[in-house]
């Protein structure tokens, strides 16, 4: 399964979470948005995020400072 690569290295709370917010509305039940974050409290806010919004974090990383998160859109979003 493809996934769509979402890179806000850079950008400060909440803006990572607004920019995926964002994108996964334009993405189909099920597809994957990979975000690219380096802001730390990017961690807390997209496991929030996923909790409040149903979509599932499905993949957490950092490697070098870089965080990756991995989430896919739930079934029923609109």
């Amino acid at each position: 399964m493809s996934e769509t690569l979402l890179d806000v290295k850079g950008l400060s709370c909440p803006l990572p979470v607004l920019k995926a917010n964002r994108a996964l509305r334009d993405m189909q039940a099920g597809e994957r948005l990979r975000v690219i974050a380096t802001d730390r409290a990017s961690v807390a806010d997209f496991q929030a995020f996923c909790r409040e919004t149903g979509h599932a974090l499905i993949a957490f990383g950092e490697e070098a400072g870089v965080l990756s998160f991995v989430i896919r859109r739930r079934p029923d979003a609109s």
